[in-house]
């Protein structure tokens, strides 16, 4: 799932430690949610964007992900 947090974090001159620590996870979750290597779950989401005073719409955007990342893996046919 996209989601704005480097361009949040950065307007506010926070750390990912430092988001993390408000939201209580480590600076590892907060990079890998960045990333897109992990979703939060629905609550971390809400604290996430509690912390930024923004609607959770505004911090994670509900479309899917770019669409090379939902190309299904070449068959052996092919």
């Amino acid at each position: 799932m996209r989601n704005a947090l480097p361009e949040l974090r950065a307007e506010r001159g926070w750390s990912q430690g430092a988001l993390g620590e408000r939201v209580g996870v480590s600076r590892q979750a907060i990079n890998a949610i960045e990333r897109g290597k992990h979703d939060p779950s629905i609550l971390l989401a809400f604290k996430l964007a509690r912390a930024f005073r923004l609607p959770v719409e505004a911090v994670f955007d509900p479309e899917l992900p770019e669409p090379e990342r939902l190309e299904p893996e070449p068959s052996e046919a092919d």
